[in-house]
């Protein structure tokens, strides 16, 4: 990514958008996210519909900058000002299409822990829990996972499972009834997709200057590469204009997210 013309931010921006889907409803989250869906709707979603976890419901983007989810920008317009009760419920009506969560440690068949550090009685770090991540990793149709891509955090098996990917594998995953699973993990690194037989992690693409001994060498796990393995699409002049005009300082973007 060195002296590439868009930070790392700004393409993980950009990945997570062409990931949303014209109509789809999605289950935004924080940070990064909050600027994919905006990108989305701006572009190629016009039509995709916008439910936060703080009740907000929006068919139509925000156009000003957004730290969190609550400022005044994203309540103005809005199609729906509710309950988190009602919106949570969306979730298990079936009706969300996509959501978003990060986390501080992914593994394999992208399980995702943000609870615990170290063994659950004596973590050596004690992180937020799962706020409404479980909900959404479980009952979404299409699991979007973004994060910082550090060894440290892809782990071969997370200490503590707070947001269920496809478990031990797409077969446990089935045999609860969960629907969906993990579609897509976006990294500072490449992108990743998911075996449907087995669901595993699967490296789809590198971003640029980016090479498979990179992610490898950022991998906890045996890495598996897509024999059509590509390079990561880069943010069209169209897609960087509107995300520096959405996040105009860089506060989200300038960095990894």
């Amino acid at each position: 990514m060195r002296d590439a013309p868009f930070t790392a931010g700004e393409l993980m921006v950009t990945a997570a958008a062409r990931e949303i889907r014209d109509g789809d409803v999605v289950f935004v989250g924080m940070r990064l996210p909050l600027i994919a869906f905006q990108l989305a709707k701006l572009t190629h979603a016009p039509r995709a519909v916008g439910v936060f976890e703080n009740g907000v419901v929006r068919q139509t983007p925000s156009d000003q900058f957004l730290y969190t989810m609550g400022d005044p920008p994203n309540i103005v317009g809005a199609s729906m000002c509710t309950r988190l009760s009602l919106v949570m419920s969306l979730l298990g009506r079936g009706r969300v299409d996509v959501g978003f969560i990060g986390g501080a440690e992914v593994d394999r068949f992208g399980n995702v822990n943000s609870s615990y550090i170290g063994p659950r009685d004596r973590p050596r770090v004690k992180l937020p829990g799962s706020g409404g991540a479980c909900d959404i990793a479980s009952l979404a149709r299409r699991l979007l996972i973004i994060m910082a891509h550090e060894r440290h955090r892809f782990r071969e098996a997370v200490d503590f499972v707070t947001s269920p990917g496809y478990l031990r594998g797409a077969a446990q995953r089935r045999a609860l009834g969960l629907p969906g699973g993990p579609a897509a993990l976006i990294t500072t690194l490449g992108v990743f997709g998911f075996d449907p037989a087995t669901g595993e992690a699967v490296l789809r693409s590198c971003h640029p200057g980016v090479s498979v001994e990179d992610v490898r060498a950022q991998t906890g796990w045996a890495l598996r590469v897509a024999p059509d393995l590509a390079e990561t699409p880069p943010p069209t002049p169209e897609e960087l204009r509107l995300i520096r005009r959405l996040d105009p300082q860089g506060f989200w973007t300038r960095g990894t997210g």
